[in-house]
């Protein structure tokens, strides 16, 4: 029997590890379900869903030239067609008529800045408050990381 990718095939799971599961496929051929692949949802531990022992129909996604096989037990399952979802167009008089009922926000005020009268002192001002902010902020911060593992510059004892 070759396995050609896209078979679907029945298959017994031989063991179980935390990354996936193995099935074996018969006639000493094994497979890996990755955990990924086991279920649409998502999978936290492999325990939930499979067991050893358990018999799965998986398909064939990968057959590596090594003799690994990549198999998938979501992509075997049938899936329900999803419906066909169906938007209403909208005529562009019924847009644009909404625009005269007020439904566009009003426009944002512009802010024009005030030139200051003398710019190196404003600077000089700005400057200094600045750098007092600026220091203010950094002695938090090293209070705050102080003693925490991974902070710059806290004490170790």
């Amino acid at each position: 029997m070759s396995i050609e990718v896209g078979a679907k095939l029945p298959g017994k799971v031989s063991g179980i590890t935390n990354f996936g599961a193995f099935i074996d496929l018969g006639e000493g051929k094994t497979g890996l379900v990755h955990i990924s692949e086991v279920s649409n949802g998502f999978v936290k531990d492999i325990h939930d869903v499979l067991t050893v022992g358990d018999e799965v129909t998986v398909k064939v996604t990968s057959v590596g030239d090594d003799g690994k096989v990549g198999l998938s037990i979501r992509k075997a399952q049938e899936q329900p067609a999803e419906p066909k979802r169906e938007y209403q167009r909208r005529d562009n008089n019924e847009h644009q008529g909404n625009r005269d009922r007020g439904a566009r926000p009003a426009p944002k005020k512009q802010f024009t800045r005030a030139q200051p009268t003398n710019s190196k002192q404003d600077f000089d001002s700005l400057m200094s408050s600045f750098l007092k902010d600026s220091d203010d902020r950094l002695t938090s911060l090293k209070r705050n990381t102080e003693g925490k593992r991974g902070g710059r510059g806290g004490r170790r004892n």
